[in-house]
């Protein structure tokens, strides 16, 4: 029988239950999915503790790899045996499953070269660094960036992918061995934000001028730093929230360290439009393929271990990008 992780109420990692779930055959515009490998994504928290509200009780996940099985009334864009991933937000939400009934039109089908665990640890990781990288700021060589949480599974794609576009990287990370991958991966100067300041350890690697963009993904404990950190009418991109929800501030705060911009950022507005998601589906899988970007896929975990997981995520004891293997 199908197994699938759900929870009923929000809270910890212990609201978490493995547990039988039935299937059944797919409606107009579904598939049944048969999954290979699920990723493991921080936004899969929030949804847990509640920051993203959804309907209880509920499946968790929205990252997945697998196998078409079945196809649904109207479905024509993947066909019976296609490897497939996908990624998406309430519309793909219950990923920890071994199989399920899910939309065809978030799928994606796989090139040759992606095998199921990389598309589980990259799809949504791959997608967000595309956009980040391809969207969201006009870069040019010889720009600048500062990228918190260097060592995790987006920053590693974003810091190889930068390094391709001829930037300069400074990551923040909280130990050594993090900053050992960090560096690994393309970051210029690494900075350990348990042992220094971030800000003035940026004007200083920056000859006081400060970075064109910093994307952090920690949120309320970095927040002011990050800004500190932008040279003048530089960019903030807030793309996660990991230490806790950024704390309201008087906007012209932007105005008085350097007339700043803002943006928080989410995935579902960057693949909402097919042609778009398709473009940037080819971007980043290309450059796996190709080898110049490699996905780092650093835990693996039984989905019946999914408290576990997110215990580890939480704690910031994962480095890279982290499955389910079914």
């Amino acid at each position: 029988m199908a197994k699938a992780v759900k929870f009923d109420q929000t809270g910890g990692p212990e609201v978490l239950r493995y547990q039988d779930v039935a299937v059944g055959r797919p409606g107009p515009g579904e598939v049944r999915l048969r999954h290979v490998a699920v990723g493991l994504n921080y936004a899969d928290t929030y949804f847990r503790d509640g920051t993203y509200p959804i309907p209880l009780p509920n499946g968790i996940g929205v990252e997945a790899a697998g196998i078409v099985e079945e196809l649904g009334e109207g479905v024509t864009n993947v066909a019976v045996g296609d490897r497939v991933s996908y990624t998406g937000f309430t519309n793909t939400l219950g990923a920890y499953s071994t199989e399920r009934l899910v939309p065809a039109a978030p799928l994606i089908k796989l090139p040759d070269a992606i095998d199921f665990e990389t598309a589980a640890a990259m799809t949504m990781r791959g997608l967000t660094s595309a956009y980040l990288m391809r969207r969201i700021y006009p870069f040019q060589a010889g720009d600048s960036i500062l990228l918190h949480a260097a060592a995790g599974g987006v920053g590693l794609i974003v810091a190889q992918w930068a390094k391709l576009q001829g930037l300069t990287v400074i990551g923040t990370v909280s130990t050594e061995e993090k900053a050992e991958i960090a560096r690994a991966h393309g970051c210029d100067h690494v900075i350990l934000y348990s042992r220094e300041e971030v800000a003035p350890r940026v004007r200083e690697l920056t000859n006081g001028v400060g970075v064109n963009v910093v994307f952090d993904s920690v949120g309320k404990s970095t927040f002011m730093a990050s800004l500190d950190s932008l040279k003048r009418r530089g960019l903030m991109v807030c793309v996660g929230t990991a230490s806790g929800p950024i704390p309201a501030f008087e906007p012209h705060i932007l105005a008085r360290k350097g007339s700043l911009y803002l943006t928080r950022p989410a995935l579902a507005d960057y693949i909402a439009d097919p042609a778009e998601k398709a473009e940037l589906a080819g971007e980043i899988f290309g450059h796996i393929a190709a080898g110049r970007i490699k996905i780092e896929i650093h835990q693996r975990y039984a989905l019946q271990d999914a408290a576990q997981a997110h215990r580890d995520l939480e704690a910031r004891k994962t480095t890279g990008s982290s499955i389910f293997v079914i």
